[in-house]
């Protein structure tokens, strides 16, 4: 074959594979990466330092970094079931199976089936958010759709619920032509939805003001002033998605492995603060939940509960002041000062005289002091 009919023909088999968008472009370093590099100079990636590593930041800058032998980049993309709306607590691409877990195979079966149609190995390196890949620029210069201003990648056909994972090859396929409309226009609505203002005008985000961020990578404590603004949410966010008019197109199912399980629905977040070590690992085995650990999902469910301020939660935030995980109990404890009441004032009062951590004793005493 040539390179345009193995193009072809590796198009094909990804399509096969469930990857509906495919484009191929060059291995040329991105165009955005001295912005990338003056977001995360200005600090705005939070505490995700693997983004300001040295070897990370000269791998962005430069494909070939990562493969020497780089010709050509195969860059996929995979739907996964939309968001109901009003938005549930959990983000869309969390209700199935860990796409960590379900691509990887994929991606080598492309190579596999790549090198059997030259006849010789390959070099290649494939990633699906895992590698250091400026990855929607480069899908945008693939064909795949534009970055719109709440930074996702946007197809016109299919909106923005969708994965990304990129193939880099040493052989040289015809690139496809870039995307180079901004269907965005005068649109603001990611923006004036998003609870945390986190959207900045240059189509970065402040990370950490992020609710996904806050939720899933922020390892720490949630800033108090941001706890009431996460709403209901306990992994991840929806909503500059769910308010993206590009949406509408949005395939109303995808994979069966991306399809919603019920594993993760919650009828009250608080329910979740009974959760075992054990019972934790059980329930989300081959979850997007598990990158969260326990202590970042019961964390995130206190808060949840905080903000619903319902009566009924306090039993179960009274046991998280219990946990052994001081991230839980300290805003179990912010949550119960929340909800208010004579019962949680009094567990509060309790917990006091036996807590030995001094960050959850804060958060203790700052309820005690100002809720009631």
């Amino acid at each position: 074959m040539n390179p345009s009919e193995l193009k072809a023909a590796l198009k094909e088999k990804a399509r096969q594979l469930g990857f509906p968008l495919t484009g191929i472009t060059t291995p040329d370093p991105p165009e955005n990466f001295p912005i990338f590099k003056q977001w995360v100079d200005a600090g705005r990636h939070a505490g995700m330092a693997y983004l300001a590593a040295e070897r990370s930041l000269a791998r962005r800058a430069d494909p070939r970094t990562i493969l020497p032998e780089c010709q050509s980049i195969l860059v996929l993309a995979v739907p996964y079931q939309p968001q109901s709306n009003p938005p549930a607590n959990i983000a869309a691409y969390a209700w199935g199976e860990d796409y960590h877990e379900v691509l990887p195979p994929k991606l080598q079966a492309l190579v596999e089936f790549l090198e059997a149609a030259v006849g010789e190995e390959i070099p290649n390196r494939w990633y699906t958010d895992t590698g250091p890949l400026l990855e929607r620029e480069l899908a945008q210069r693939a064909g795949l759709g534009w970055v719109g201003k709440n930074s996702m990648l946007i197809h016109p056909q299919i909106g923005s619920y969708f994965f990304l994972a990129e193939i880099l090859l040493g052989i040289s396929l015809p690139p496809d032509e870039p995307f180079t409309t901004d269907h965005c226009g005068t649109c603001r609505r990611c923006i004036e939805a998003c609870p945390t203002a986190c959207i900045r005008e240059d189509r970065t985000l402040e990370a950490g003001h992020c609710i996904s961020y806050l939720t899933i990578e922020n390892k720490g404590a949630i800033p108090p002033d941001l706890r009431p603004k996460i709403g209901a949410w306990v992994f991840g966010c929806d909503i500059c998605q769910v308010v993206c008019p590009w949406n509408r197109f949005a395939p109303s199912t995808g994979q069966p492995a991306f399809e919603r399980q019920e594993r993760t629905l919650e009828s009250h977040p608080a329910e979740a603060l009974s959760l075992t070590p054990q019972a934790f690992n059980a329930r989300f085995k081959g979850s997007p939940i598990k990158r969260a650990k326990r202590r970042g999902y019961l964390r995130n469910a206190a808060v949840a509960a905080g903000n619903a301020k319902h009566s009924a939660d306090v039993r179960q935030l009274m046991h998280a002041l219990q946990d052994p995980e001081p991230l839980v109990r300290g805003h179990a404890a912010w949550a119960l000062g929340q909800v208010g009441g004579a019962q949680a004032q009094a567990a509060l009062r309790s917990a006091l005289e036996s807590e030995e951590d001094e960050a959850v004793r804060g958060e203790i005493e700052h309820s005690l002091r100002n809720y009631f």
